[in-house]
C-alpha cells in the first residue's frame, strides 16, 4: 500500500493550485522564489522542447543535485534521469502532458552511497499562454531509510 504523501508535497501542489487562479495551469512566471524558499533545494524545473530530447533539465535545487550526485541542468532527460529507468522517467513527464494534470509518484531508490531511501514527487505542468505546456515543476521530498 502506498504511503500518504508527505505535507510538503501537499503543500507544494496546493501551491500550483493557488497559482492556478481559474486556469487549466499556471505560468512558470506566477512563481516568485522568494515565496517558494523552504521548497527550493527540492525543485526541478524542465523545459518542454520541440527537438528529439524532448525534455530538458532547466533547473535542479541543491538537494536534487546531492541526490543525483551530479547536476543535469541542460541535458537532455536521457542524459540526466534519476528514475528506475529512462522509460520510467519519459513516462511520467509524457503523463502530465497527456492528462495536463499533476502527476504523483513514490518510489524507493539506492543513493550513489548505496543508502536506501524513499521518495515522493509531485510533478506539475505549467503554461505560458494557458495552453501548451512548455515547462513542468517538480517537488520531490527524499526520506532516508
Amino acid at each position: 500500500m502506498a504511503r500518504p504523501y508527505h505535507d510538503d508535497i501537499m503543500a507544494f501542489h496546493a501551491l500550483w493550485q493557488k497559482k492556478c487562479r481559474g486556469r487549466d495551469m499556471p505560468a512558470r512566471a506566477d512563481f516568485d522564489p522568494a515565496e517558494m524558499r523552504g521548497f527550493l533545494p527540492g525543485i526541478t524545473i524542465i523545459d518542454v522542447v520541440a527537438d528529439a530530447r524532448r525534455f530538458v533539465y532547466r533547473l535542479l535545487g541543491t538537494r536534487e543535485v546531492a541526490m543525483r550526485n551530479n547536476d543535469p541542468t541542460g541535458k537532455g532527460v536521457a542524459e540526466g534521469y534519476y528514475a528506475s529507468s529512462l522509460e520510467a522517467a519519459m513516462a511520467a513527464y509524457e503523463d502530465v502532458m497527456t492528462r495536463r494534470a499533476p502527476r504523483f509518484e513514490q518510489r524507493r531508490f539506492l543513493t550513489p552511497d548505496n543508502r536506501i531511501g524513499h521518495e515522493q514527487t509531485v510533478i506539475l505542468p505549467l503554461s505560458d499562454d494557458g495552453r501548451a505546456i512548455n515547462k513542468m515543476i517538480a517537488y520531490t521530498h527524499h526520506h532516508l531509510i
